[in-house]
């Protein structure tokens, strides 16, 4: 793994050469608020979605907003653990496990720094996971939002805010102390050097064993100067070092291969010896009678069905290193109010991540099924050595070892135009931005003895030597280390991402009543991929390395939106929008007519938001549409040989499809009581190739119905001076399809979940202290729907934190 030569030393000089000799004197009744750099405690506007100091009434768009207060309240550390905050966001199917894969609606998420790239939804390949320890708020925009904040997923945006240097000193050390022998030490300092020069230093060191050995070792730290050279301008620099060591689970608990339809129609629970029968045409492994009622005798009603239980255990291979992860980030931020007018922001931002780890790509207990026509047609069959079957036996098991470096430039411009026509308040903004991505990956496979390649003789030229699992339930694991094994190189690749857009939007206050947004952007994508190679037994074709090949395309994207606020506590909006990115950031290129158009995606929305209590409630019902367009599925009637010029190869009306209805409630209701509320019911559909049997089937991972509450009342008791914080919340997950037909479990599925967490805490004016339980009543369940299974989430579990104010 690549290791950053820098120290958190280092990184602290660096922002401190960040020195000026001009020292202009603030005028301190100016104060100015950009949504760059500040959110409001009571959630009534955001920028998210214009880019503007819009209220979230007049707002066209569906944003949900986490702040500070609800974040610490329930005791989270990473974006992971707040997924329960916002309707419609969850996590990802077919999961492995490794770093932050969240959907939003069930489509791929896009992650940001306020406003700026943090990493790109890559799915299973590599990805980060992003703690909360620097994030003032979060933000979520949901749908594409390319002509903002370039290219970028079809789900949406999930917008982290860090915390900024502010002039007023402040320090404060924190502690936690908690299950799994978890523990972490923190330190946040900001104050003012001179009248124009703040700083801001944010340090964490946190570790864990981790419930079920899943150990999480993490070191941070944060810095940031602030620089005001008058009262209409000033420039910020950050930088952020992250270096964490998280394990990976990429099974968690399997689902048992067992085909109800290969056994006419009888469930794991209905069946015998005698209705397992063999293939008749003598293809498959051949069971006798005996073997045929030991495997029946292992079979449970849920088998084929839904994960099989092994409490706190796992199928974690020894030779399953964790994910080491190393982030680098520097950005310069300028905010120019050129005029009372027109207001400049200017974003530029270099990151580096790397990532390192070997994991499992599954546990197959083959139990009884098809393939091909045949039944127990081997090595998808269960397995009998010398004659001997081991009902519960992993087959065909495949490890792969990751080196992920990615590389990444941003410069985002956003010039915000404020004027009066006639009546008629008017915003234009215009913008421009630039991203260049560089990413290096590079995989080595190892197999089990089920994994064998030949050359076009016949000859056999590799087979896998991992030694099978004969017993999940107990698993025999290999001795020595990944390189024992024949390790083969299956990928090796250089690939850049190099895009950049012009947008314009303009935002028309109307009436008092009506509100339009109409935004159109040009966005350009160009895309090189150079291979490098592989190990000529997996593949002889692509042995050899070829020559970088490069392929562009360009289009518009648009938003489109309106409000109607009928009073002054309800508001009405419709939104439109298309997105664009590229069709598959890691993918290959060939540089010719074989290269596909960027792909797209479109979002409609009707939208009710009200608002109570004296603006400190603020609530919103979202009924919508969202969709991952143009999709690529190959024509059936294409030959290769006898197929004319009129006969495309393939087709690209595929779409990912998700409609629903959300709501998302925040609420300061009295002195006394805070209310945060959300739920969603979603249908997600894969509508992707029409000729295949998946067709029109649910999303994997993705649930129809999720809901969520917190709720916090500050009681006074005990003759103390300050309120004891006393917080409770329920959490429903709804079932997570896993279904596959291409492994014989079409209706797989992860169990649905209620869970209850609460909280008590108390604050004086120097030191905070909460105590957090977390799955109150020990309830069983799988936080996430893996590839093939569930991923166990956390037994009842408590924290407890402690900081104190300098």
């Amino acid at each position: 793994m690549k290791t950053f030569k820098y120290s958190l030393i280092t990184l602290a000089c660096l922002n401190a050469n960040m020195a000026f000799a001009q020292n202009t004197q603030v005028d301190a009744d100016i104060e100015r608020i950009s949504v760059y750099e500040k959110q409001n405690r009571v959630v009534m506007s955001s920028g998210l979605a214009t880019k503007s100091d819009m209220s979230l009434m007049e707002t066209p768009a569906p944003v949900v907003i986490i702040d500070r207060e609800l974040i610490e309240s329930q005791g989270v550390d990473s974006l992971q653990d707040l997924v329960r905050n916002v309707s419609g966001l969850t996590q990802a199917g077919n999961n492995y496990g490794i770093g932050d894969n969240l959907v939003i609606r069930g489509l791929d998420a896009n992650y940001t720094y306020d406003g700026m790239y943090g990493g790109a939804g890559l799915g299973n390949t590599f990805n980060p996971t992003r703690s909360l320890t620097n994030v003032e708020s979060v933000e979520v925009l949901k749908g594409p939002a390319t002509g903002l904040y370039g290219i970028g997923s079809a789900g949406g945006v999930i917008n982290l805010i860090e915390k900024k240097p502010e002039f007023e000193e402040k320090h404060k050390v924190s502690a936690e102390l908690g299950q799994w022998d978890s523990y972490s030490l923190s330190f946040d300092s900001t104050n003012a050097i001179t009248d124009d020069l703040a700083y801001r230093v944010m340090a964490k060191t946190a570790s864990s064993d981790g419930f079920r050995d899943l150990k999480e070792d993490r070191d941070e730290i944060y810095t940031s100067l602030k620089y005001v050279l008058n009262d209409r301008q000033n420039i910020m620099l950050s930088a952020a070092y992250i270096k964490d060591e998280i394990a990976v689970d990429s099974i968690g608990h399997p689902i048992r291969i067992y085909n109800a339809e290969t056994a006419n129609g009888l469930s794991a629970g209905e069946v015998t010896g005698a209705d397992l029968v063999n293939d008749p045409t003598g293809s498959g492994v051949q069971l006798s009678d005996a073997q045929r009622d030991q495997l029946a005798n292992s079979l449970s009603s849920s088998d084929g069905l839904t994960p099989y239980s092994f409490g706190t255990n796992g199928i974690i291979s020894p030779m399953a290193d964790a994910n080491e992860g190393e982030e680098l980030r520097f950005k310069l931020t300028h905010n120019y109010y050129i005029t009372d007018d027109l207001f400049l922001n200017q974003q530029l931002q270099y990151r580096n991540y790397t990532s390192s780890f070997a994991r499992q790509t599954g546990a197959y207990n083959y139990v009884y099924s098809t393939r091909d026509g045949i039944i127990n047609n081997d090595p998808r069959a269960p397995l009998v050595e010398d004659g001997v079957l081991y009902p519960y036996a992993a087959r065909r098991q495949e490890y792969r070892q990751v080196e992920a470096d990615e590389k990444s430039w941003q410069y985002f411009l956003d010039l915000r135009y404020d004027f009066m026509l006639g009546d008629v308040d008017n915003e234009l903004l215009v913008n421009a931005n630039y991203e260049d991505r560089d990413i290096r990956f590079k995989q080595f496979s190892i197999w089990d003895q089920d994994y064998v390649l030949t050359n076009d003789a016949g000859d056999v030229t590799y087979q896998g030597s991992l030694p099978y699992i004969y017993d999940i339930r107990e698993p025999n694991w290999p001795s020595g280390n990944f390189d024992d094994f024949d390790p083969l190189k299956t990928s090796d690749y250089n690939k850049k991402v190099q895009a950049w857009g012009l947008g314009i939007q303009h935002v028309g206050y109307l009436t008092e009543e009506l509100t339009t947004r109409i935004g159109v952007a040009y966005n350009r994508i160009e895309q090189t991929y150079e291979h490098f190679g592989v190990d000529e037994r997996y593949s002889s074709s692509r042995a050899e390395p070829t020559p970088e090949a490069s392929t562009s395309d360009s289009g518009l994207t648009y938003n489109l939106g309106a409000t109607y606020q009928p009073s002054e506590d309800l508001s009405v909006f419709v939104n439109h929008s298309k997105g664009r990115t590229a069709y598959s950031v890691l993918g290959s290129v060939a540089g010719n007519e074989a290269d596909r158009e960027d792909s797209e995606s479109m979002s409609n929305d009707l939208g009710f938001r009200f608002k109570a209590f004296d603006d400190q409630l603020l609530a919103s019902v979202v009924i919508f549409e969202s969709s991952r367009t143009n999709l690529e599925y190959a024509n059936p009637l294409y030959d290769a040989l006898t197929s004319g010029s009129n006969v495309p190869e393939s087709y690209y009306d595929g779409k990912e499809e998700t409609t629903g209805i959300e709501l998302d409630l925040n609420a300061y209701l009295n002195d006394k009581w805070k209310v945060n509320v959300n739920g969603i019911y979603q249908d997600a559909r894969d509508k992707s190739n029409p000729n295949s049997s998946s067709y029109d089937t649910r999303q994997k991972g993705v649930p129809y119905v999720t809901a969520s509450t917190w709720v916090t009342y500050y009681a006074d008791m005990f003759n103390l001076p300050e309120a004891v914080n006393i917080s409770g919340g329920i959490t429903f997950v709804d079932n997570r399809s896993t279904n596959s037909s291409s492994f014989s479990i079409p209706d797989g599925y992860v169990p649905s979940y209620t869970t209850y967490d609460t909280a008590v805490s108390y604050t004086t004016d120097k030191w905070h202290m909460q105590l957090n339980l977390n799955n109150l009543f020990n309830k069983k369940y799988y936080s996430k729907a893996m590839f093939l299974g569930g991923m166990p989430g956390e037994e009842r579990n408590a924290k407890l934190s402690f900081s104190y104010t300098l």
